[in-house]
């Protein structure tokens, strides 16, 4: 009976952490974002970020956005009411939450313009990601998904 006691708990643990990591790598494989544009004006950067995934985002003001010029990157915190610069915020464009399908458009508000290459990359809190190089050096904004370009080059 010491035996039983002693190891029903542990299984019972087991069991529970078992169920807590298949939860976790089910949301990372029902979930997929994916930055569809990029652009500016004045000391604001517009990016939308398309759920292309197929369950619903929570938790978007927890997620990570890290920006700069290439090399020179840092993390820019979420600051719903814009009080601080640098920082972000955003908004659900095209529905009441971010399903499948809807897309948030993030205004990073910025200190000075931005000018030349910068790099992009937006995390969700499960740790999903997407990334892009943005440049607006040579007079037209463009831009490039780092996996788009890791696809091209292999």
């Amino acid at each position: 009976m010491v035996v039983v006691n002693a190891i029903f708990p542990a299984i019972m643990d087991s069991t529970g952490a078992i169920a807590e990591a298949t939860g976790k790598i089910d949301d990372k494989i029902r979930s997929k974002i994916e930055i569809i544009e990029v652009s500016d004006s004045g000391n604001n950067v517009y990016v939308w970020v398309k759920n292309v995934g197929v369950t619903r985002i929570l938790g978007i003001d927890k997620s990570d956005l890290f920006f700069g010029p290439e090399g020179d990157f840092s993390r820019i915190p979420y600051d719903a009411l814009a009080s601080s610069r640098p920082c972000w915020n955003y908004i659900i464009e095209n529905a009441s939450a971010w399903e499948p399908t809807a897309t948030i458009k993030i205004t990073i508000y910025l200190n000075s313009a931005p000018s030349g290459s910068y790099y992009l990359k937006f995390v969700l809190p499960n740790g999903i990601t997407d990334q892009e190089i943005y440049s607006t050096s040579i007079g037209v904004p463009w831009r490039i998904s780092l996996s788009h370009l890791c696809a091209l080059l292999y």
